[in-house]
């Protein structure tokens, strides 16, 4: 059988597994996992604290839960130690994730979704309008779901947002404010004053130049009738002076 064949292509890496301790040394276990390679936990994979002998944990004939760490040609290495579903090369924004509220704080939420440290969901990332306090979204131990917006690998922290997978909603369209009829009726007499008040008069046409002649030549005519008229006037009040005045002289007595 050549190594290519040998593999066990139907398993994968993070793959969860429950197995049997065939055998237990000094450096590890044999695990069966109904595989034709053989399963291998070592020492440092049994649990997150440290191991001094394997047979303190670990007895022949015994079922474990175990996750693939790799596949090769000749075993399959085992961990019972829980591998993280993301890694940090994994995080991707945008990612969807799945997890379960650890934590809450003034503000924001922490998400425990598989990864080296819980996501936080700050309290304005959580719904759309105004959330107080974390506590009136979600509680410890609710399953939520979230999307990856930030990734700071260097400050181990990640940021999540569950607003992002809400739909805004539509806001109802506002009415339009009716008039009132009757302060409409008082409206239009209103405008109707005030436009006929701050209405002018149109300004009379401009003389055209022929005009202007005419109207002068009609001035000078004028102008020069009323002089023949005082002078007539004038002659007509003398003699009737003298016709007074020779009248009044033959009236008066004579003294003999």
């Amino acid at each position: 059988m050549s190594k290519d064949t040998a593999v066990d292509t139907a398993i994968k890496p993070k793959q969860h597994l429950s197995g049997k301790v065939l055998k237990t040394n000094i450096a590890g276990a044999i695990i069966d996992i109904g595989s034709d390679l053989p399963g291998v936990i070592h020492i440092s994979q049994i649990q997150k604290n440290p191991v001094n002998k394997v047979e303190d944990v670990l007895k022949s004939g015994q079922t474990v839960d175990v996750w693939v760490r790799r596949v090769k040609n000749d075993r399959i290495e085992l961990t019972m130690i829980q591998p993280l579903e993301y890694e940090w090369k994994d995080l991707k924004p945008e990612m969807i994730v799945k997890g379960k509220v650890v934590r809450l704080e003034a503000y924001g939420a922490f998400v425990d979704f598989g990864a080296e440290r819980p996501g936080m969901v700050h309290v304005s990332e959580m719904t759309h309008g105004y959330v107080k306090t974390p506590g009136d979204v979600v509680k410890v131990d609710d399953a939520v779901e979230a999307m990856v917006i930030d990734v700071d690998r260097k400050k181990k922290q990640i940021r999540l947002s569950m607003k992002a997978l809400i739909q805004q909603p539509e806001e109802p369209p506002s009415e339009p404010i009716k008039p009132d009829k009757k302060q409409k009726g008082k409206r239009s007499k209103v405008s109707k004053q005030e436009t006929e008040a701050n209405t002018e008069p149109p300004a009379p046409p401009e003389p055209t130049a022929f005009e202007l002649a005419w109207q002068e030549a009609l001035e000078k005519q004028s102008n020069k009738k009323g002089v023949k008229k005082d002078k007539k006037v004038k002659s007509n009040n003398k003699q009737q002076d003298d016709i007074l005045s020779r009248t009044l002289q033959d009236r008066l007595p004579t003294g003999g």
